[in-house]
């Protein structure tokens, strides 16, 4: 047992001793297939075009009239729902809201064509950094002429439209913005990326602005709803608790539309405001040529134990 024990460790040495001299042998090859590859890798890292981040802090607005409407819920919610009057209401506030909505389909559309930024979103590919322009892909959009180039996959089949697609626009500017909230202190920050940093900052300072408006405007018209049906009901009724609480809504309601009136940030307040970065926030080019050259490295390494392996099998 022990001479067949002390035979199988040869064999493991021996075996080992080959695997590392084919290594040594193929160092050549090696080297010269990691080169390619830190090459290689050098030459695409240069040829991907900088990308910058503006980021805005921002904290909740007070939602004072949310929390008395939830009050009369809480107090007067069963009287009123006898007349068929919702008071009370879930959905998160106007935070949730707005916070959801920065991220969906509808409102980034409407955010791009208000704004007039459907070249920036789709067309760039990079940023003239002496002349503070950007570098519009030629087969993209005609900056001559000022028209696209690419018909609208969307679009009816017997009305050419040229341009992107409401989807595509929302895929990449989706892909270019960031919205996340600290748990612990409740800020919010909201990042834009692009290969501008002019644009980036822009593109902050207009969502803050049209979020605040959107929801502003949302809630100016439901109240002023809610108002007009809530005097109808008054007239309705003869029920002098239930006229109480009607006239206790409309003074909350009042108060919604007051705020939403004069109120310019509406949803969220800035603390700390986008500003104009300088320093790109990728590529991470050196990790790029480090990354190629290890992947080349790891390559090669394999290939020359293979060509190893293959030959211990033929003989």
């Amino acid at each position: 047992m022990e001479i067949q024990k002390e035979s199988k460790l040869k064999i493991e040495v021996i075996e080992l001793q080959d695997l590392i001299q084919s290594i040594w042998v193929g160092k050549w090859f090696i080297l010269i297939v990691t080169f390619a590859f830190v090459l290689v890798s050098t030459f695409y890292a240069r040829s991907i075009p900088d990308q910058y981040t503006s980021t805005a802090i921002l904290t909740p607005a007070s939602e004072s009239s949310s929390s008395s409407l939830s009050n009369l819920a809480g107090q007067f919610g069963g009287l009123a729902s006898l007349a068929g009057v919702n008071i009370g209401g879930g959905g998160g506030g106007k935070t949730a809201i707005a916070m959801h909505l920065l991220t969906s389909w509808g409102f980034l559309d409407q955010f791009v064509r208000n704004n007039d930024l459907a070249i920036e979103v789709f067309a760039s590919r990079g940023w003239d950094k002496m002349a503070n322009d950007l570098i519009i892909d030629s087969s993209l959009y005609d900056t001559k002429s000022k028209t696209w180039l690419i018909k609208n996959a969307g679009a009816d089949s017997d009305h050419e439209v040229l341009g992107p697609s409401s989807w595509a626009l929302y895929g990449k500017i989706k892909s270019r913005i960031n919205i996340s909230q600290d748990i612990n202190s409740g800020f919010i920050s909201l990042s834009a990326e692009h290969f501008s940093p002019y644009i980036a900052k822009k593109w902050v300072d207009l969502l803050v602005s049209s979020i605040n408006e959107y929801i502003q405007l949302r809630e100016r018209q439901e109240a002023l709803d809610s108002i007009e049906y809530l005097k109808k009901q008054i007239k309705n009724t003869e029920i002098s608790e239930m006229r109480t609480i009607f006239y206790q809504l409309i003074e909350e309601q009042t108060k919604t539309l007051m705020l939403a009136e004069i109120s310019g940030e509406y949803v969220f307040k800035t603390l700390s405001p986008a500003r104009v970065s300088e320093v790109k926030a990728k590529p991470k080019r050196p990790l790029i040529v480090v990354l190629g050259g290890f992947i080349g490295l790891m390559l090669s390494i394999m290939l020359v134990l293979f060509r190893y392996f293959t030959k211990s099998i033929n003989k």
